[in-house]
């Protein structure tokens, strides 16, 4: 990859560990952290955003090349990997560190997303109104070191089997028809 020509999209979509993964698999994404943006306290900590009291959500934020994928296919797996009609949550994840979010960096970056949430709202995707939060991007926290690819290291941990693992493998089986995964990384 040309890292000259990278660009970063942050966005929330549920819980970190499912979105890191998946995104990492793709090609043309050299990275993808998960961490915390939207709140309103430096250095939050798992637990503190957890509680909720934070304002953060949980996110993750993908540097990719935009000449292997663009900007539109990563929306398109954003919302496939996540219910943008929850408010506050994913399934069993309830709070507002589990919302549907984008951060944008500046106008046009915030028209795409517009565009973006449009298009898959008309798809037909997910029943009923896209709640997908659009947020001037401030500052992206990393989270703790164990969060990054937690599912790699921990495939039978309880939440990991039932919820992420499944959701991976759905996810795999759509985006390798299309062509989008990287095998190196798999």
């Amino acid at each position: 990859m040309d890292n000259n020509n990278l660009a970063q999209i942050t966005f929330g979509g549920g819980c970190f560990w499912c979105v890191e993964s998946c995104f990492n698999m793709l090609n043309g994404v050299e990275s993808a952290i998960s961490g915390y943006s939207g709140g309103h306290k430096d250095n939050p900590t798992y637990e503190e955003v957890c509680n909720g009291n934070t304002g953060h959500a949980e996110v993750v934020q993908i540097t990719y090349d935009p000449k292997i994928i663009s900007y539109e296919q990563l929306m398109d797996v954003f919302f496939f990997l996540h219910d943008p009609t929850q408010l506050n949550r994913q399934g069993n994840d309830v709070g507002t560190q589990y919302r549907s979010v984008i951060f944008y960096k500046d106008d046009a970056e915030k028209a795409d997303a517009e565009a973006a949430i449009k298009k898959s709202e008309e798809s037909g995707r997910w029943s009923g109104k896209y709640v997908t939060e659009l947020t001037q991007f401030e500052k992206f926290w990393p989270a703790e070191q164990y969060h990054q690819g937690y599912y790699n290291v921990n495939p039978n941990q309880p939440y990991c089997s039932a919820v992420v693992g499944p959701k991976i493998q759905k996810f795999k089986k759509h985006y390798e028809e299309l062509g989008m995964l990287d095998h190196a990384k798999i």
